[in-house]
């Protein structure tokens, strides 16, 4: 509990026949300083985090007074110190953090001092997932070849981890070829009300994070508010610090109706990201309202709540709500652990009810779901949103501004093949990343897709390289129990490996004969991928053209083998 009290906040849930203790914002209005209901979700989980850590230092009573005055249209001028509950690391950047601690164990050791007392002062997960590389495809080798380069270059790395989380307390590693980080968060790290001993009594207290790694956002969908940060920041994190920031604005987005037939979570998060990248909300926490939320699943929400550093936000929020306690059910966390989650957020006020009134917002945007249609993004940033029955035209359009006209018809003969390369032809088509590989919807969507292109006698074009790497194990567990893995395989779309591969420019070479074509004529070659970014040369050097898609259509687009179609 913290050391100060000003508020008289301390209290006493009981829940389950036992009793916990916590930390009670009401407290602050019934001192007058708020009326909780008109506060953000969000901000009423800073206020918390500040609440509980009072210290009349780093928080002061003076401070709390300020934070719990937010108001909609204030200058952001009030600094604050917020301590997140943990710290969640992948392999690239969590690995310095790991020899910086090492380097301090050697130090203390150089002085006379017990090494084994240097430890994280808050829970660290670190999961391997930004290592693999998709060498191999199209065979039910490519898993295991592609994993056995990856252990082969990464070696040194991961014995160093391997003895990190044996030599450090609270420190957890999730191994590779286990799934993605932020996927992994969600399904299994994320408690969303942490219950901990403090001072010797139990406390509970809301699941807060940050990530060196941005999409860290993605578990703002499950109401656990967290985000990405550098290094340094997560280190001192890790060391108890507090992450210093300005009390933000908070950018209200309200979600009306239900999806259309046809739609799916991708095509709404591009929109969203089209829609918010317009209106301008970097440095903003951005939160979700509206009576639309009750028609979005869980994985429709964190594929939201991923894509928030493409839209610009610290934060895409969604609040606590049935759906969280559905989501929890379903990913097997304990009848106590669900119960006791609802009960104190309940108690606390940060539980979401159906129907109730918006809390006061900065700003505020609406969209009706009803009017999202499929959509892409490209070619070279996430917020180029394209409406897919214009596909074609915008492609042409990207097209003329990369290559002159006379030479647009240009096919290049690739050798030792009776097959040409022409501008616009896909060459790299990736079911990958965070974003989609969550949401079983989409990945149903194109498991149903295969099966029926299949039946149909469709052939992915020889010259795309095809790739499934899901975030999760549960992923290809789920499309064998259905029957659709062995299409998916069909048409090419073996798994390659569990991890973030193509997003983040892990997508290996070219087949060599590919891409000496590719650079023969410098043509304007096109990859399709479910991932969240597509900056040029981010995802292979022989690619110019990147498009974002939902895993149906990057199935769709592999069968075409081209942009320069009309899908619909």
């Amino acid at each position: 509990m913290p050391q100060s009290n000003s508020f008289d906040s301390h209290k006493t849930l009981s829940i389950g026949g036992r009793s916990l203790r916590y930390v009670e914002l009401a407290a602050l209005e019934r001192a007058g300083l708020c009326q909780l209901s008109r506060l953000p979700y969000s901000i009423r989980v800073l206020l918390e985090n500040l609440l509980r850590h009072e210290d009349g230092v780093t928080i002061t009573r003076d401070t709390l007074v300020a934070a719990a005055g937010w108001k909609p249209n204030t200058t952001r001028e009030l600094e604050i110190a917020f301590r997140p509950a943990r710290v969640l690391l992948q392999d690239f950047t969590g690995v310095p953090c790991v020899v910086d601690l090492a380097t301090m164990r050697d130090r203390l050791a150089e002085l006379g001092g017990d090494p084994t007392r240097v430890n994280p002062l808050q829970p660290v997960d670190l999961v391997i997932d930004h290592s693999v590389q998709v060498d191999d495809y199209g065979s039910a080798l490519s898993l295991g070849r592609n994993r056995d380069l990856e252990f082969r270059r990464n070696a040194e790395r991961y014995k160093f981890l391997r003895w990190g989380q044996q030599a450090f307390k609270d420190f957890r590693t999730v191994p590779p070829g286990t799934g993605i980080v932020h996927q992994v968060n969600i399904e299994y790290l994320a408690k969303v009300v942490f219950e901990g001993m403090v001072n010797g009594q139990s406390l509970a207290y809301p699941d807060t994070l940050v990530g060196t790694d941005s999409h860290t956002t993605m578990v703002n969908g499950l109401g656990v508010l967290g985000w990405g940060v550098g290094g340094i920041e997560a280190e001192a994190a890790m060391l108890g610090q507090p992450v210093t920031m300005l009390l933000p604005e908070v950018v209200g987005f309200e979600l009306k109706g239900a999806l259309p037939e046809g739609a799916n979570a991708t095509d709404l998060v591009l929109t969203c990201v089209e829609m918010l990248r317009a209106r301008g909300v970097v440095g903003k926490f951005v939160e979700f309202f509206g009576d639309g939320l009750a028609q979005l699943s869980l994985p429709d929400r964190t594929t939201i709540a991923n894509m928030a550093p493409e839209y610009g936000a610290t934060v895409g929020f969604f609040p606590v709500d049935a759906q969280t306690l559905q989501y929890l059910r379903f990913t097997g966390r304990s009848e106590d652990h669900v119960n006791m989650v609802e009960t104190y957020c309940r108690a606390q006020g940060i539980f979401r009810e159906a129907g109730e009134e918006a809390p006061q917002f900065s700003d505020t945007l609406r969209l009706d779901l009803g009017t999202v249609e499929p959509s892409i993004a490209g070619p070279r940033r996430p917020q180029d949103r394209i409406a897919l029955k214009q596909s074609k035209a915008a492609f042409r359009t990207a097209l003329g501004e990369a290559v002159p006209a006379e030479q647009h018809a240009t096919r290049v003969p690739v050798e030792g093949t009776d097959m040409t390369l022409g501008h616009g032809d896909v060459v790299i088509a990736a079911i990958t990343s965070c974003t989609n590989t969550s949401n079983p919807v989409v990945l149903m969507g194109a498991g149903l897709l295969a099966k029926k292109a299949v039946e149909r006698g469709l052939r992915v074009k020889p010259w795309v390289k095809t790739s499934l790497a899901p975030g999760s194990q549960v992923v290809t567990d789920y499309l064998k129990a259905a029957g659709l893995l062995s299409h998916l395989e069909a048409l090419g779309f073996y798994l390659v490996g569990y991890g973030c591969t193509t997003c983040i420019g892990n997508s290996g070479p070219l087949r060599p004969e590919i891409s000496a074509a590719i650079q023969q004529q410098r043509l304007y070659a096109a990859a399709v991928l479910s991932g969240n970014r597509n900056f040029e040369g981010r995802i292979n050097p022989d690619v110019r053209a990147n498009y974002l898609a939902s895993p149906p259509l990057v199935v769709a687009y592999a069968l075409a083998g081209t942009m320069d179609i009309d899908m619909t």
